[in-house]
């Protein structure tokens, strides 16, 4: 009898950073879901759009270059910047990422007409 088989979530280009979100589902527990969108871009768009149920870490890895490392810190500054630039407010689904990674402190970038 063979094992069960898992998709890989690294892209068919061998040396690339992936990225994947840690996401809670309370009793359910935690995953990686959908590592099909494992590109940076979209897992911030994802993440802004409001994809996960509460999202607690960005992990970045490339396997070529033999490393991983969590992105969440750097994660939720680009959605912190990109929601200021929009004009936006952050969506209650990133609250607690935000805070988690940045602090409840965050200070946003003022613009200058």
């Amino acid at each position: 009898m063979r094992g069960s088989w898992t998709p890989s979530i690294v892209p068919n280009g061998y040396d690339q950073t992936v990225y994947i979100v840690l996401d809670d589902f309370g009793q359910l527990g935690r995953a990686f879901p959908d590592p099909e969108r494992a590109d940076l871009e979209s897992v911030i768009s994802d993440l802004m759009s409001g994809q996960y149920n509460d999202p607690v870490s960005v992990i970045a890895f490339n396997t070529a270059e033999r490393w991983a490392e969590d992105a969440s810190e750097d994660t939720a500054y680009e959605i912190m910047r990109r929601i200021d630039l929009a004009g936006d407010v952050l969506p209650s689904s990133l609250e607690g990422f935000v805070e988690r990674h940045l602090g409840p402190n965050r200070q946003l970038s003022l613009r200058l007409a």
